[in-house]
């Protein structure tokens, strides 16, 4: 038997809780078996949750009854006979790292708990008194540790029990007599309770914080995916804007290039013609001249007079009205209007890449920086000034009965003019349009004269013909009617009486992003006429709408 058990393998019989041999084993429903102690032990912790289950396989919910496994409890004790017990104890050695039983004497084995009121380490079988005699059941054990003479008092040889709040130090029983005589001190217990729930009160604040910080890690990962894609959109959407506006430019500068080559041919054809017309006369008047001198050396007189008539007889001369005698300019216009286009977009491309600002999902990025407070409104007319804007006329916008002068910033009701046709003509009323759209902050100044005029501002999408284009009479258009006698606001075919203050100058002021449009009678001070809170959608232009009374004039001041 002894023989036998020998060359058994000695884990086989021991328990896998507390690594030792089984001591009175019991076996649980799924077959594992464990020492009596260890399992009930085992399943008073787990009757915390309310589960119970194998150490090892995790089987069963409910707490079984269990009887002593009577056969393995007799082959256990006849295998300490063998040797066995020995091999289990060789399992149980003490190593280098591991914390050594003081109890044993020779081969130390691991020690399974430590007393705090003993100060000694114990192994399993030198620790069976503590579970069984009482005065010891009342000591404290816990986990084996190696610092247990950091817990004796070095003065006093003492079992460091009480602490000083004092000196926030643990000390013994009689350091409170000595050293600490007068010091609030408390058992070491009562100090732990209080720290622990510290420890936990400071938990839980970790938690929240983890739980806050948590969630701002997940709002700024939403915000830089909404960056990411907002940048991805206006990146696709600028260069789209942009292939379209590159190709918008070349192909009106083909159009530009053809209309150009189209007027220099027929200009050069014309003056080709002219050319050959003058070379045909010039030769007619050489011929001319010798016959007229071949008749002045006749010497009859009867000839002579007879000849002179035909001879002398000239042919019209060829019309010659259009030869430019100044320095010839005769597409400077052109290339000033492209010069001064190509300025515009700089100044447009120059803004928006000054501009670009994260907006929508973006703009909660901005709270980590102070606001920045609005710019207060103008008052005085030098406030108004410093958002001075130049504005001159759209010509392809004029209506056939206003006339543009004084570098198209003046405009006149007249009669008729030859313009050429254009899709942005107004052919419904007399009006006209600014080339400029207005954005940001803006200031004009506009002098009228006659007996009526409509200071205006409006999209550029209104229409071109028909009421729905009249200035004031629709949703796209801001208008003010400036009489003689009286003034009156118009939007959407609603009228608002002003005042009947007269005054020959209106200034207009626009604060596009605030939805702000203002008009004022400008003399030696700024006396506000109407003013309009909005929401605009679109560019601004300013804009001039006459009625019937010839003469009637508006002209865009330059600012000063």
């Amino acid at each position: 038997m002894a023989q036998r058990g020998s060359q058994l393998d000695p884990l086989k019989f021991s328990c896998s809780i507390c690594l030792d041999l089984l001591k009175d084993p019991l076996t649980v429903p799924c077959g594992h078996s464990y020492c009596s102690s260890c399992i009930q032990s085992h399943w008073d912790e787990e009757k915390k949750k309310g589960i119970y289950s194998c150490p090892q396989c995790r089987k069963f919910r409910q707490r079984p009854d269990l009887e002593k496994n009577l056969l393995l409890a007799e082959l256990v004790e006849d295998l300490k006979k063998t040797g066995l017990q020995a091999a289990a104890a060789d399992l149980c050695s003490a190593g280098p790292e591991d914390v050594s039983c003081d109890v044993c004497s020779g081969r130390k084995l691991k020690a399974v708990k430590s007393c705090l009121d003993c100060v000694v380490s114990y192994c399993e079988e030198h620790l069976q008194p503590h579970y069984k005699a009482a005065p010891l059941k009342k000591h404290q054990l816990v986990e084996p540790s190696k610092k247990l003479q950091e817990k004796i008092c070095s003065l006093h040889d003492e079992v460091m029990k009480i602490f000083c709040r004092t000196d926030q130090q643990s000390i013994c029983y009689l350091c409170t007599m000595d050293q600490h005589r007068g010091h609030e001190t408390v058992p070491a217990a009562a100090e732990r309770r209080q720290k622990q729930k510290e420890l936990e009160e400071s938990r839980l604040n970790i938690q929240q914080r983890i739980q806050e910080r948590e969630k701002e890690v997940k709002l700024l990962q939403q915000q830089v995916e909404a960056i990411n894609v907002s940048a991805d959109e206006a990146v696709e959407n600028s260069e789209e804007s942009f292939t379209q506006m590159i190709r918008l430019i070349q192909k009106r500068s083909l159009e530009v290039k053809q209309e150009l080559r189209s007027q220099q041919q027929t200009a050069v054809s014309e003056l080709k013609e002219l050319e050959e017309k003058l070379e045909q006369e010039i030769s007619e008047l050489k011929r001319k001249d010798v016959q007229l001198e071949q008749l002045a050396h006749t010497e009859d007189h009867t000839q002579f007079l007879l000849s002179y008539p035909s001879v002398s007889a000239l042919s019209e001369p060829t019309h010659s009205s259009s030869i430019q005698t100044a320095p010839l300019r005769y597409f400077e216009d052109v290339a000033a209007a492209v010069s001064e286009s190509r300025d515009k977009l700089q100044d447009i491309l120059r803004d928006t890449g000054t501009n670009i600002s994260l907006r929508d999902a973006d703009e909660e990025l901005l709270l980590l920086q102070p606001p920045k407070p609005p710019k207060p409104q103008p008052e005085s007319r030098a406030d108004f000034l410093q958002y001075s804007q130049q504005i001159t006329l759209d010509p392809n916008s004029a209506h056939r009965r206003v006339f543009l002068s004084d570098g198209n910033r003046k405009v006149t009701r007249t009669w008729k003019q030859s313009y050429p046709d254009h899709p942005e003509r107004f052919i419904g009323y007399p009006q006209v349009v600014s080339r400029e759209g207005l954005t940001g902050r803006c200031y004009w100044e506009v002098e009228w004269r006659g007996i009526e005029v409509y200071v205006a501002v409006t999209y550029k999408s209104i229409s071109r013909a028909g009421s729905e284009c009249i200035f004031g009479l629709n949703d796209k258009s801001w208008a003010l009617y400036c009489h003689a006698t009286h003034f009156i606001f118009l939007h959407n075919d609603t009228e608002t009486p002003v005042s009947d203050r007269q005054t020959s100058r209106v200034g207009v002021y626009l604060d596009h992003t605030a939805g702000i449009l203002s008009f004022y009678s400008v003399s030696e001070t700024m006396t506000l006429l109407h003013r309009v809170q909005t929401t605009f959608t679109q560019p601004l232009h300013a804009g001039i709408r006459f009625c019937g009374y010839i003469g009637d004039s508006a002209e865009f001041l330059k600012p000063q």
